[in-house]
């Protein structure tokens, strides 16, 4: 292989690390900004208490506190949700969301 050769090969690969890279924080970015849209629409949603409770709730079950949120958002939106919801209401919400939860059973044979 030639100089030129080499020197073309390097800058292509150059040139595709750069687009992944500024794909990923284009990406990145996009995230942080809808994440942000969602604390914003939480906010105006949840009280103060109602909202301590969800992040206490993401922390210790993070995918059922995403759908919460994504349910409260749509409530919300759709004017099936009294704003501000209080921490009773959102106590009221979780247990029958709990509730609707399937309990494993183990069957012995």
């Amino acid at each position: 292989m030639s100089d030129d050769e080499l020197d073309q090969i390097r800058k292509r690969k150059l040139s595709s690390m750069q687009r992944r890279v500024s794909d990923e924080q284009r990406q990145s970015q996009e995230e942080s900004q809808v994440e942000a849209q969602k604390q914003a629409l939480l906010a105006k949603i949840l009280a103060p208490e109602a909202r301590q409770r969800l992040n206490n709730l993401k922390m210790v079950k993070a995918d059922f506190a995403e759908q919460i949120e994504m349910q409260l958002i749509s409530m919300a939106q759709t004017g099936k949700l009294p704003i501000p919801l209080s921490d009773a209401q959102l106590k009221q919400i979780l247990v029958q969301l709990q509730s609707r939860k399937r309990e494993p059973t183990i069957r012995r044979i």
